[in-house]
C-alpha cells in the first residue's frame, strides 16, 4: 500500500478513493473453554459485540491458553506494525470493565499507536509459542 504525505499507509479502492488506515484488530478465543459456560458470570456474546463496536473482531477457535480463559488478542494496525508493535495477548478477560478498557484502547489505536493502559498490563499473558518449557 502506498504511504500518504503523513507517512500513514492507506488502501486505495478501485475508484481511486483513499480509504481510512487499517485499524488494529481484535481476536477473541471461543472454543473449548473461552466463551463457554466453563467461564461463569460472563456474557460472552455481549463481550464480542462490545469489542466489535470498537474494532474489527475475529472469533477464533482455541488459542491454546485455556488456563487463561477468556483470551483476547489485540493485533496492531498497519501504523502500529510500522512502529514495531506486536500483538498483545490478554488473558482472564472476564470482567465487563476489562472489556471496556480493551475497547477504548483499540479505539485509540491499539499496540504501537496508543500506550497500553496500566490496568490492562494486569491481563497481559505470554503467547503459547513464546512460553519456555520448564
Amino acid at each position: 500500500m502506498p504511504a500518504t504525505p503523513t507517512g500513514r499507509t492507506t488502501d486505495h479502492t478501485r475508484t481511486g478513493a483513499v480509504a481510512t488506515p487499517v485499524p488494529c484488530r481484535v481476536v477473541v478465543c471461543r472454543d473449548c473453554c473461552c466463551g463457554t459456560s466453563k467461564v461463569t458470570g460472563v456474557d460472552h456474546a455481549a463481550q464480542v459485540e462490545r469489542l466489535r463496536a470498537a474494532a474489527p473482531v475475529r472469533v477464533s477457535d482455541c488459542l491454546d491458553v485455556c488456563d487463561q480463559a477468556n483470551v483476547v488478542v489485540v493485533q496492531p494496525s498497519a501504523e502500529g506494525r510500522s512502529a514495531g508493535a506486536r500483538p498483545v495477548w490478554l488473558g482472564l478477560v472476564n470482567d465487563p470493565d476489562a472489556t471496556e478498557d480493551i475497547a477504548a484502547w483499540a479505539r485509540a489505536g491499539g499496540p504501537g499507536v496508543a500506550p497500553l493502559p496500566d490496568i490492562l498490563d494486569l491481563y497481559v499473558i505470554t503467547p503459547p509459542r513464546r512460553r519456555t518449557a520448564s
